[in-house]
């Protein structure tokens, strides 16, 4: 048995969810839990009667209003953004592992259509230590009916910001259970539009996410409805084919409807979902060993791909080198392209170029070659990077202050240290110092020409040091409480390089510190970046090996750090993560 109770949990921006709790009358130890996400347009209460027909008496379960949906806040269907939803798993799993004392490593989720887009989501971006994860009909693309209704509606979101479409699916299309049906009509917590921002969001996602799963490291169960009249079941099978978890399953469930577990004959599906889910917690937790992905896998695999030049007469080399002739061009009115080839578009010149988000050039062709670059999708996640960093460096400074910690901060590769020493000018209260180093002499001039204009020099030092340079960093004083890594570990290959550099900055942290660390998990532009940009090292490519989350956070954890928050773009390109030193 279960004893029932609402409550609500605050997100990242201060809004208050609600969610329902069934608490597990059997005090067994470790607490396990389970977490129900319901469909789109639904809410917790459509989700309820599995707790009981799932039969796992020991488990807690939970299951939450999505912000717009149900007894939570926000117009009908609406969010921000599809990724603030998914921001809002992430602090919903928080609230649960905080106020109940239940580990990741101790839940499992089950997840339906549109929720089940939203887990798979955030299990990839936020690489969460889950013991086991069950889709039901995930809505990775959505029959919508009307040719190029997609492009029309990205087309129409250009000129009006957000605007509502009204689902067309009708109860009978989703379920064969009568009862179901006829209380989906008349339920009035039921929300019928969705709007154009995050059924866009919605598309964008799932895209990366099917394309990106060989990136999802947790045991996965993939149940896809035979008579689907909502989504399409190709992408799921593209979904699961991709998945690198050897505990992994796909199952058609013949004559199904969408609403998989509201079906009459549910059973069939609630029966393999238990299986799935006992089994997974039959064997202890094993996380992902990914230590080694810079030399076996499939991230190592596509950089080595992308570090191999095409045959010289070949179509593709010749494609590629009249776009690198291109920028060559157009450097000459250019001012940020210009800044790229001569310093590389990975150096802190450009990143500071970046940064001021503003054309440079004195023509005007140039100045619209300036606005086209800096619109790029990198460059818009770079800046979005910029402000998670500049948050986060706030909010952990803050905690440190709570806690009667002096505010040391280290950077160990700043490059002119702009969003460092910018934050730290608006701050009521200055730390006791800040140490930012970099490689580059330009980059060290550079920003100690800003720590004099910002009139820092009393608290403030820029030296030119080596970021991966181990004893270096482990001999710093004073003893850093906050240390930041921006943008660095992604431009290099190999882990033991960024092993001895997080070795370094462990040693040298005071203990409660907190590490401030970037990841690039995706890059639509991948390939273009390594054929036809220079990196600031001798002008060679700029060929990235993206890092999953899961291989990035487990690198950090390696030498000791506890993740302990993070942040993404809306484009799930670039992660801002924050790990403290415990012991």
């Amino acid at each position: 048995m279960h004893n029932n109770s609402s409550s609500h949990f605050t997100s990242f921006d201060g809004s208050t969810l609600y969610y329902q709790h069934w608490a597990s009358s059997q005090n067994s130890q470790p607490k396990k839990a389970i977490v129900l996400f319901h469909r789109g347009h639904e809410h917790s209460g459509r989700v309820a009667h599995l707790v009981d027909e799932l039969n796992f008496p020991e488990f807690d379960f939970f299951a939450w209003d999505a912000r717009g949906h149900g007894h939570s806040p926000g117009a009908r269907g609406d969010a921000p953004s599809f990724s603030a939803c998914v921001k809002d798993i992430q602090y919903f799993m928080q609230h649960i592992e905080q106020h109940y004392a239940i580990s990741s490593e101790n839940i499992a989720i089950i997840a339906q259509s549109v929720g089940a887009v939203l887990a798979a989501t955030w299990v990839h971006d936020y690489a969460p230590k889950l013991r086991a994860l069950c889709l039901a009909a995930p809505a990775f693309d959505i029959k919508l009916y009307v040719p190029f209704a997609e492009i029309g509606l990205r087309a129409f979101s250009k000129i009006k910001t957000n605007f509502f479409i009204q689902s067309y699916v009708k109860a009978k299309m989703l379920t064969h259970d009568h009862a179901r049906s006829s209380s989906y009509d008349q339920d009035p917590l039921i929300a019928r539009a969705i709007s154009a921002r995050v059924l866009l969001g919605l598309y964008d996602a799932s895209k990366r996410i099917v394309q990106d799963a060989y990136h999802l490291y947790v045991p996965t169960q993939v149940l896809s409805s035979g008579r689907d009249f909502v989504v399409f079941q190709k992408p799921q099978k593209q979904f699961y084919e991709r998945l690198p978890h050897p505990k992994k399953e796909f199952h058609v469930l013949e004559g199904f409807y969408h609403d998989t577990l509201g079906e009459l004959d549910r059973d069939i599906a609630l029966q393999k979902i238990h299986r799935f889910i006992q089994q997974c917690f039959d064997e202890p937790y094993q996380a992902p060993q990914l230590l080694n992905a810079d030399k076996i896998g499939l991230s190592c695999a596509v950089a080595e791909t992308l570090s191999t030049p095409f045959p010289a007469h070949s179509i593709k080399n010749k494609i590629w080198q009249q776009i690198k002739a291109n920028l060559k061009f157009a450097s000459r009115f250019s001012t940020g392209i210009k800044i790229g080839e001569d310093t590389g578009y990975d150096s802190g010149s450009t990143l500071d170029f970046v940064y001021r988000n503003q054309p440079e050039s004195t023509q005007l062709l140039g100045k619209i070659i300036d606005q086209q670059y800096l619109n790029a999708i990198g460059w818009r996640g770079i800046r979005i990077r910029k402000q998670h960093i500049e948050q986060l460096l706030i909010k952990y400074i803050e905690k440190l202050r709570q806690q009667q910690h002096a505010i040391h901060i280290m950077d160990i590769a700043a490059g002119h240290g702009r969003y460092i020493l910018n934050t730290i000018s608006q701050l009521p209260e200055r730390p006791s110092s800040i140490l930012l180093r970099d490689y580059s002499a330009l980059n060290v001039t550079a920003g100690q020409k800003l720590i004099h204009n910002l009139e820092l020099e009393d608290i403030a030092q820029f030296i030119q040091a080596d970021a991966f340079d181990q004893a270096s960093l482990a001999a710093t004083t004073p003893q850093p409480t906050i240390v930041v890594v921006s943008g660095l570990y992604e431009l290099f290959n190999e882990n033991a390089q960024i092993l001895k550099s997080l070795e370094g900055i462990y040693q040298a942290m005071q203990h409660g510190g907190y590490l401030i660390y970037t990841g690039q998990i995706w890059h639509p532009q991948q390939e273009f970046i390594a054929r036809a940009l220079t990196s600031h090292r001798a002008g060679s490519a700029w060929v990235m090996r993206l890092r999953a989350q899961a291989e990035m956070d487990a690198l950090v954890e390696h030498v000791g750090f506890k993740k302990v928050d993070q942040c993404i773009d809306e484009f799930g390109i670039f992660t801002v993560s924050v790990a403290q030193k415990l012991e």
